[in-house]
């Protein structure tokens, strides 16, 4: 059977994927969330004018040849702390005292700060002050925040497929949005199988190893913003395998990691063969070639390789493109960028995906290998910042030639 190209093996595994259906979360629990709709603002923001300093609120008119040496006092006729509303329409020759984000009074068209009156300094009480002396002219607008400068009612603030960041959240929350529609959290079934494998914690029989990719594909499916339904690991038999696979009638998605291979143990390949359809296996890849498609009864199934690089890198290929997809951003956006290489590779015709530092060097990136690229050397993987890609059907490059490397800090 002929290895797959690694686009052709993606396309295929797209075409299974839809966009999930969307939810109403509490806001505080978004952030990380995608947005399933786009947000409009219902109103103008600020919904008022209001004052952006501490100060007194005055008409510029009254004010304008205002100086330290020439003050100007004004009768101090109203009291506006923030999340009241002004008493008193503002006559000329009159000043409000105004604190920030307290509504402007009507007739007033400019706040002067505290640090340009003799009120400058915060006495130990608070009572207003029967005048006060300005001691800089004020120009019109003069720190006032007008209603709408922010935010016009009907502006779309936060388009729909937007991964929330706090910011945005509180924009949402400026916008008195306490239930946010976002796509519902894809829920992928994680399985690991293998008899060497011992959960962490206990200690090691000859011949064990721990179960790493448990975790390392856990992490990577929590950080694209899944929810996680646990298999566990399954021991190499096709009746354990069944077993584990049966728990995952509710997933979007199966991920399992080692078994796919042609070993005489490796049992996840026939069992999805026998219980649902394999679509493709074995990628023009490395590492990773062992790579299985298909559906297990009706729920779709990637079936990484086993080694924890191959596993790490299949699923960044392939798992990462299918959430993006069901979270409804499909588009490519992996950090991209061209670097020279500062030694020479060898790779073995498959499109491989090199475990590379890329560093800024006289301008440039540069890129160089992070030790030895066994797909079971995670140090390596630790190590690395990038990706190095290197296209099917190369077998060497020398030092200084242009390639792409996929940044993945």
């Amino acid at each position: 059977m002929s290895l797959l190209p690694v686009k052709e093996a993606l396309d295929r595994i797209l075409v299974s994927f839809d966009v999930l259906d969307s939810v109403h979360v509490p806001l505080k629990e978004t952030v990380g969330r995608v947005l399933a709709e786009e947000i409009v603002a219902a109103t103008d923001l600020p919904l008022f004018d209001n004052s952006s300093m501490d100060g007194f609120a005055v008409r510029a008119s009254d004010v304008i040849s205002a100086g330290s040496a020439t003050p100007i006092r004004l009768p101090v006729v109203d009291d506006i702390p923030a999340g009241t509303m002004p008493t008193h329409q503002l006559q000329a020759g009159e000043a409000a005292r105004i604190m920030t984000g307290a509504p402007l009074p009507v007739g007033a068209d400019a706040v002067v700060p505290v640090e340009e009156t003799d009120v400058h300094e915060r006495a130990k009480e608070t009572t207003l002050p029967e005048s006060v002396a300005i001691l800089k002219a004020a120009q019109v607008g003069a720190n006032i925040r007008k209603r709408g400068d922010d935010i016009k009612r009907g502006d779309c603030i936060l388009p729909k497929g937007l991964r929330l960041r706090p910011q945005d959240l509180g924009m949402l929350a400026m916008l008195g949005i306490a239930d946010v529609p976002v796509i519902r959290k894809p829920r992928i079934a994680l399985l690991s199988s293998g008899d060497e494998l011992t959960p962490i914690g206990q200690p090691l029989g000859e011949g064990k190893i721990y179960d790493v990719n448990s975790y390392t594909l856990g992490a990577l499916l929590k950080a694209n913003g899944c929810e996680i339904i646990p298999l566990g690991v399954a021991a190499d038999t096709p009746t354990a395998v069944e077993a584990a696979l049966a728990n995952a009638k509710d997933a979007d998605l199966i991920v399992s990691s080692a078994g796919v291979s042609m070993g005489v143990f490796d049992f996840i390949k026939e069992t999805i063969e026998k219980n649902g359809n394999l679509n493709f296996w074995r990628i023009n890849m490395r590492p990773g070639k062992p790579l299985t498609f298909g559906h297990y009864q009706k729920t779709p199934f990637i079936g990484l390789a086993g080694n924890p690089v191959s596993a790490f890198v299949g699923f960044m290929i392939f798992v990462r493109p299918v959430i993006k997809k069901m979270l409804g951003n499909p588009k490519d956006d992996r950090q991209l960028s061209r670097a020279i290489l500062a030694e020479a590779i060898q790779s073995d015709g498959r499109e491989s995906y090199l475990r590379a530092k890329v560093t800024r060097e006289n301008g440039s990136l540069t890129a160089r290998l992070t030790g030895h690229q066994g797909s079971g050397n995670l140090f390596s993987m630790v190590q690395a910042n990038a990706l190095l890609i290197v296209p099917a059907g190369v077998k060497s490059l020398p030092a200084g030639t242009e390639v792409d490397v996929w940044l993945l800090d």
